[in-house]
């Protein structure tokens, strides 16, 4: 019988400690800082891959929210110490760190050279960190499983979001998707690069994410146009630099960890922190009578940092009091919350500011709106065809002249022609106007309170 092919550790004293007892403490630790962010589990991470020293603290957060059920653990990675193009994969069977060995899933790494064409190029994973550094943290959760490790070179996207798409049917299948984010900024700069890059991942813009913004930017650009698909979002879990860590703020390299829901970003807010909304907005209006700063000491999940719209709405003994909200997405959740709640109660010109004992009777209700999507449509026809009554929120836009309904107002207008109508004419325009200029966005709510 022909020995085992393992695949020696690499990165064992530089990325983390080589003494098992050493790492197992420096794991524990981690592990025992790192809180979970949301009471439930996830079966795609995005997360950094430095030393652990540096990004060990986020990473082994993340690794909390991933699926305990997993048998198989896709690690898929940017090469950072081989060219080549397409992606690759190897002929080792099992992966040693000093705890212990991980097994490859040699069947699924067969179908993925089978099926998609992956190369097995085993010199590629030599002194390739992106991959080893994740196996320490996934020891105590995971020791049993799996892993299916991946490097990605030059190649398509699609090709990573094929191969999810692909084996994300079987529910023992998870994914970590390894990858620091900027790199080499002064502390400031970087805070402002990897913040929008950020917005980028979180929006799922993949034609943005470059190799400067993110090194595994074709793996996670993979990932994110298969929850693009399948209406699924990236939630943050944590975003910092190393100069959290070192102090040292002139050269940083910026970390990040997403879990991936399966629902959409407004929707994980709503079932997950109803409470909260309804908190951060009850809190911002309190703090306008009292004339405090509503943002002061506002401890939320980092969810509330991802830039989402929303619509405040008063009403006393069922009748409107103010409503204020945002179209699209400008800001931090948080930050649209309390100033939309502020706006509805203080800054609504049909009515007067709210008063003290008005807000002993006031209802709050918020809208959390998904992405726009765009409606493709060559004629008014085809735009009514496209629009699902009771579903869609609809924006409509023509130079400036813009406007929005939300849901909610088809159980006021029904009727797909009158509603269009009625919505040109809120922008502006006439109820029968038409132009090629003429733009159409749809999205989803989902209600609160």
């Amino acid at each position: 019988m022909a020995p085992v092919k393992i695949k020696k550790a690499d990165a064992a004293g530089s990325f983390y400690a080589a003494d098992a007892h050493v790492l197992m403490g420096e794991i524990s630790q981690l592990e025992n800082a790192a809180q979970m962010q949301y009471a439930c589990e996830s079966r795609a991470v995005i997360v950094p891959h430095a030393a652990l020293i540096y990004s060990g603290k986020l990473a082994a957060r993340a690794m909390q929210h991933l699926h305990r059920g997993a048998k198989n653990i896709f690690i898929i990675a940017p090469a950072h110490s081989a060219a080549f193009d397409g992606i690759a994969v190897c002929d080792y069977e099992e992966f040693e760190i000093p705890l212990g060995t991980f097994h490859v899933n040699g069947t699924i790494v067969s179908a993925l050279v089978d099926v998609f064409g992956c190369k097995v190029l085993s010199e590629a994973f030599s002194s390739e960190h992106a991959i080893e550094v994740q196996l320490p943290l996934l020891w105590s959760r995971f020791m049993g499983a799996n892993i299916v490790p991946i490097l990605v070179g030059d190649v398509d996207p699609k090709m990573v979001e094929k191969i999810v798409e692909r084996f994300w049917r079987d529910r023992e299948n998870v994914f970590i998707i390894s990858s620091d984010l900027g790199h080499f900024h002064s502390g400031e700069e970087a805070e402002q690069f990897d913040a929008k890059t950020c917005r980028m991942i979180e929006n799922c813009e993949c034609g943005e994410i470059s190799h400067e913004r993110a090194c595994g930017a074709t793996a996670i650009c993979g990932l994110l146009s298969f929850a693009e698909k399948m209406q699924f979002a990236p939630v943050r879990i944590g975003v910092y630099n190393s100069g959290a860590i070192t102090g040292d703020c002139e050269r940083v390299i910026g970390y990040g960890a997403w879990m991936l829901a399966e629902c959409m970003a407004n929707r994980f807010v709503a079932e997950n922190f109803r409470e909260r909304v309804l908190s951060i907005c009850n809190r911002s209006i309190e703090c306008g009578l009292d004339g405090r700063n509503p943002s002061a000491a506002v401890d939320v999940p980092e969810v509330f940092s991802q830039y989402m719209s929303s619509f405040v709405t008063l009403t006393i003994g069922g009748h409107l009091r103010g409503c204020i909200g945002s179209i699209k997405a400008h800001r931090p959740l948080l930050s649209d919350l309390i100033s939309n709640a502020h706006g509805a109660a203080f800054c609504d010109s049909r009515f007067p500011p709210l008063g003290a004992k008005e807000f002993k009777k006031i209802a709050v209700k918020v809208s959390l709106l998904s992405r726009p999507q765009p409606i493709r449509f060559s004629g008014e026809r085809e735009l009514l065809d496209a629009v699902v009554p009771n579903v869609d929120g609809i924006i409509i836009s023509c130079g400036i002249f813009q406007a929005v309904y939300l849901p909610c107002v088809w159980e006021q207008i029904p009727d797909k022609n009158e509603f269009l109508a009625s919505l040109k004419m809120k922008a502006g325009l006439p109820g029968d106007f038409f132009s090629e200029c003429l733009q159409a966005h749809r999205f989803s709510t989902e209600c609160i309170g």
